[in-house]
C-alpha cells in the first residue's frame, strides 16, 4: 500500500463526463495487534496471533473493524469512476422484476420489485382480478435490511407463517397471519434456524431450531443439536413439545415436511451437509410411531411425493447420479425399494405438479427436463429455448398448469407457463433489463486439469471480443458440497461486458454438476484437485488470449471464499486481482463456531488424524500466507454472517497485509446489517458491485470506461 497510483484522464462515454487526472493516496494499515496463543496437534505447534479477532463482539474488534472499513472506503472513494459505474448499475437495475406464480388457496401470489425497492413485495390475486399487496418486506425495517426469508401457507391457503432475517442473520422469527385479513395470529416466534414450516391441517406446524447460544456470542457461538418442534397455534412458543432431536438423537441438521395430502410427515436428519436419515410418521393413525427408513448417513435420500402408501424418493444409493424409487410405507427399508426412474449419465433431481413428475437433468451443467406420469411412463420433453437453466415446475396435485424459470449467462431471467397436458409452454413474463442477448455469445469449452480431468468452462463476453490477453477478466467458481453452478443471468456483469470483459464460471470437482463422484472427487484429502481445476482455468485462459495475468480477476463466496484464498497463496503470481467473499478461512479451527461443525464431510477436520490436520494445515487460507507478492486484493465479509463468522475474513486479511511484499492493496470490506449473502437489500448490492468493479478495473490499470 506505499504505492501511489495514478490514471490518465477518464472519459465515461454513457455518461459523457471526465475526470481530472487523480493519485490514489492510500491510508496506512491499522495497527493490528498480534496475540501469542497456539495450539498443538498431533505434536505440531500452530501459532494464531489473530485469535483475538473471534470475538466480533469485542471492543478492540470492532474498533478494528472501523478502522480497516475507514481505509477501505477511503481507498474506493478516489477512484474516479467509481460513483458512475454505481450510477450505471443503478441504471440497469431499475426495471420490474418478477417471480414466478404460485397457488396458495383461491389466491395467486407471486414476489415482485419495482426496481430499486430495498426487498421484493409479495403480492396476490384472485384470478385474473386487480392484485393486491401481501406482504411489504420493505416495511420490516427502516434501512431495508430486514428481509422475508420464506413463507409456507396451510394447505387450504387460509393460513400463511412467514420468516424474517434480520441484518442477513440465519436466526429468524416467524409470524402467522391469516390470509383472508392478514391479521396475525398467535405471539411472534423467536430464535428459529435452519427450518422450515410444515404445517398440519389449520391447527399447527413443525419447524426447527437450536438453543441459542449465550448471551455475546449469538452469532458466532456453536448450534449444535437441531430440535423438531410441534407449535400449536394459539399456545406460546416456550410450551412447545420437541418430537425429534436434541440430546436423544443428536443430529446438527433436522428437516419435517408433509406429504400433500397430509398422510405421512417426513423427517430428515443429519450430521452434515452429505448424506441423511430418513423417518415417516403415519399422521392417519393417533399416537403413530416415528418410523425409520434409512438408518445411515451414507447418502441422500428426499421423499418427494406420495400417491396413498405408494412413496417416492429420489436417492444417490448405489447411483451418484441419483434414481427416483418408489416403496410402499409399510416396509419402507430400502431392500424394498424399485427404480421408478433409473439413474443415467446426468444427474436427476425430481419437481411434482399435477399429478405428474418432472425429471430435471444435468447435461454438463445445463438443463435438460422431461416429464413423466406417477407409473414413471415417460410423457413429453419439455421444450426449452435455448442452453441454460430451467427451474420451477412444482404445482399442487390438481393445477393443470405450472410455471418456469429459464435463464443463462446470455438470456435474461424469463418465466414460462406450461401446459401440463399437452406439454406446451408459453411466454409468461419477460424480463424488463435492458439487455440484447444478441450482441453477446456464451460458450462451453473443456480444458484439462492438472491431472488430466476435463473440467467445464463456460465463457460469455460480448461478440466482436478481440482474444488480444487483454480484455478484464473475472473468473468465478465454488467447487464445494455438491452445489452446481449453472448458467445464469447477472445484470451487475452487463458492466464488466461492457467494457470489453470476459465473465467466465468453470465447474469444478467437489460441485455437484456430475453427481456424487464429481463430488466426492473435491472433498477432504481430495480438495486440492479444486485448487487445481481452478488454477488450470485460469490457466487456459491465458493460454488462449481470452486474457493475461494482468487482467484476470478470481473470485468465489464461501466455499468459494476458501477457493480464492487457497488460491492467491498456493499462486499468488497467477492473477491481478482477487475477490475472496465470506470465506471460509481458517481450516483448523472452522469447526468452533455456529454450524461449521456439520462441513466436515467436505473438509474434515483437524482433530481426524495427523494425516487430516497436515492435509488442512497446508492448504488453509490463513496458515498458508507467507511473505510474497499478493495480487490486489478485497476481501468482502459482514458483521452478521453467523454462518461463515466474519472471522475467518478478519483474520485472512489481518495475516495478508502483514504479509504483502508488493505494492498491490490488500482491503477488506465489511458490510454493515447483512449476513452471509441472502436477504441484502438492493442498495447494498449494487454498492458492493460498484465498489468491486471499480477495483478490479483500477487495479488492472484501466483508466478509460466505455
Amino acid at each position: 500500500m506505499k504505492k501511489t497510483v495514478t490514471s490518465l484522464a477518464l472519459a465515461l462515454a454513457i455518461f459523457t463526463h471526465s475526470q481530472a487526472q487523480m493519485t490514489i493516496k492510500t491510508l496506512p494499515y491499522p495497527q493490528t495487534k498480534k496475540g501469542n496463543i497456539t495450539d498443538t496437534y498431533f505434536g505440531t505447534t500452530v501459532a494464531d496471533p489473530y485469535r483475538w479477532q473471534e470475538d466480533d463482539r469485542a471492543d478492540d474488534t470492532k474498533a478494528w473493524v472501523v478502522e480497516e472499513n475507514k481505509v477501505t472506503q477511503n481507498y474506493l472513494g478516489q477512484i474516479p469512476y467509481r460513483e458512475d459505474i454505481r450510477k450505471r448499475l443503478e441504471t440497469l437495475w431499475n426495471y420490474e422484476k418478477y417471480s414466478a406464480p404460485f397457488k396458495e388457496g383461491k389466491y395467486t401470489y407471486f414476489y415482485k420489485n419495482d426496481g430499486l425497492q430495498s426487498q421484493s413485495v409479495l403480492w396476490r390475486q384472485i384470478g385474473d382480478g386487480a392484485p393486491e399487496i401481501f406482504l411489504d418486506p420493505n416495511k420490516f425495517s427502516k434501512d431495508g435490511t430486514t428481509s422475508l426469508a420464506g413463507i409456507n401457507f396451510s394447505k387450504d391457503g387460509s393460513l400463511a407463517a412467514y420468516q424474517i432475517s434480520e441484518g442477513g442473520s440465519d436466526w429468524r422469527k416467524v409470524i402467522v397471519l391469516n390470509t383472508a385479513d392478514k391479521t396475525t395470529v398467535g405471539e411472534t416466534m423467536l430464535n428459529i434456524k435452519f427450518s422450515g414450516i410444515a404445517w398440519y391441517k389449520n391447527e399447527g406446524f413443525y419447524y426447527s431450531s437450536y438453543d441459542k447460544p449465550k448471551e455475546g456470542s449469538e452469532l458466532a457461538g456453536l448450534t449444535q443439536y437441531h430440535k423438531l418442534y410441534y407449535h400449536k397455534l394459539g399456545t406460546p412458543q416456550a410450551s412447545d413439545k420437541m418430537i425429534f432431536g436434541g440430546e436423544t438423537t443428536p443430529r446438527r441438521y433436522i428437516g419435517a415436511g408433509l406429504t400433500e395430502d397430509e398422510h405421512y410427515l417426513i423427517i430428515s436428519a443429519a450430521v452434515s451437509t452429505t448424506g441423511n436419515e430418513l423417518y415417516i410418521k403415519d399422521m392417519t393413525q393417533p399416537d403413530s410411531p416415528i418410523i425409520n427408513v434409512v438408518d445411515n448417513f451414507d447418502n441422500n435420500n428426499d421423499i418427494v411425493d406420495n400417491v396413498g402408501s405408494k412413496l417416492y424418493i429420489l436417492t444417490n444409493l448405489n447411483a451418484p447420479n441419483y434414481r427416483l424409487v418408489t416403496v410402499d410405507a409399510a416396509s419402507p427399508k430400502s431392500a424394498n425399494w424399485k427404480d421408478l426412474i433409473p439413474e443415467t449419465k446426468n444427474v436427476l433431481t425430481i419437481a411434482t405438479g399435477g399429478g405428474k413428475l418432472f425429471a430435471e437433468y444435468l447435461k454438463d451443467a445445463t438443463s435438460l427436463v422431461k416429464q413423466y406420469d406417477m407409473s414413471g411412463k415417460f410423457e413429453h420433453d419439455i421444450q426449452l429455448p435455448s442452453v441454460g437453466t430451467a427451474g420451477g415446475f412444482g404445482a399442487k396435485k390438481n393445477e393443470k398448469e405450472t410455471y418456469y424459470t429459464f435463464t443463462s449467462y446470455v438470456y435474461p431471467s424469463t418465466i414460462f407457463k406450461y401446459d401440463i397436458a399437452t406439454g406446451k409452454s408459453t411466454l409468461y413474463k419477460k424480463s424488463g433489463v435492458k439487455f440484447d442477448p444478441a450482441n453477446y455469445e456464451s460458450k462451453q469449452v473443456f480444458y484439462p486439469s492438472k491431472d488430466g480431468t476435463k473440467i467445464p468452462l463456460i465463457i460469455t463476453y460480448k461478440k466482436g471480443t478481440v482474444l488480444n490477453g487483454k480484455n478484464p477478466t473475472m473468473l468465478y467458481a465454488y467447487g464445494g458440497f455438491s452445489v452446481s453452478l449453472t448458467p445464469a443471468f447477472s445484470t451487475s456483469n452487463i458492466v464488466l461486458m461492457e467494457q470489453g470483459g470476459i465473465y467466465a464460471v468453470a465447474n469444478l470437482r467437489g460441485g455437484g454438476e456430475y453427481g456424487e463422484t464429481w463430488h466426492k472427487a473435491g472433498t477432504k484429502m481430495q480438495k486440492q484437485n479444486v485448487f487445481d481445476d481452478f488454477i488450470a482455468a485460469a490457466q487456459y485462459l491465458i493460454d488462449n488470449k481470452y486474457t493475461s495475468k494482468e487482467y484476470l480477476a478470481i473470485s468465489g463466496g464461501s466455499n468459494g471464499g476458501l477457493l480464492v484464498g487457497a488460491t492467491i497463496t498456493q499462486r499468488p503470481d497467477l492473477c491481478k486481482v482477487a475477490f475472496p467473499a465470506v470465506g471460509v478461512m481458517d481450516m483448523l479451527r472452522y469447526n468452533k463456531f455456529t454450524a461449521g461443525a456439520g462441513w466436515a464431510s467436505d473438509y474434515g477436520t483437524a482433530e481426524d488424524s495427523k494425516e487430516m490436520f497436515e492435509y488442512l494445515y497446508k492448504y488453509s487460507p490463513y496458515h498458508a500466507i507467507k511473505p510474497a507478492d499478493y495480487p490486489a486484493t478485497m476481501v468482502t465479509t459482514a458483521d452478521h454472517d453467523d454462518r461463515v463468522v466474519p472471522a475467518h475474513s478478519f483474520k485472512f486479511a489481518s495475516r495478508l497485509q502483514e504479509m504483502q511484499k508488493g505494492q498491490a492493496p490488500i482491503l477488506i470490506r465489511i458490510e454493515t446489517n447483512a449476513g452471509h449473502g441472502a436477504g441484502k437489500s438492493t442498495a447494498q448490492i449494487i454498492n458492493e458491485q460498484a465498489d468491486k468493479w471499480a477495483f478490479m478495473f483500477w487495479n488492472m490499470g484501466i483508466t478509460k470506461i466505455k
